[in-house]
């Protein structure tokens, strides 16, 4: 059995990408009057869950394609 890193980052980074999107999305917009309106939560979100689905797509790519 053979330890793939990127399982556990790619879970870590897809979990917490989701609890900050969804803070971000359901956050009081007043909440980013002193960033000029920018939700750097939801963006931050979507790009650490997209990271965390790619590590797991990577991870999956390599268990198959293995020699």
């Amino acid at each position: 059995m053979r330890l793939d890193v990127r399982v556990p980052i790619g879970l870590l980074f897809t979990i917490f990408g989701l609890i900050l999107a969804a803070f971000g999305l359901f956050s009081n917009p007043a909440l980013y009057e002193r960033s000029l309106g920018i939700n750097i939560n939801l963006k931050w979100g979507i790009v650490m869950f997209i990271f965390g689905v790619l590590m797991l797509l990577i991870s999956k790519y390599a268990r198959s394609h293995q020699l």
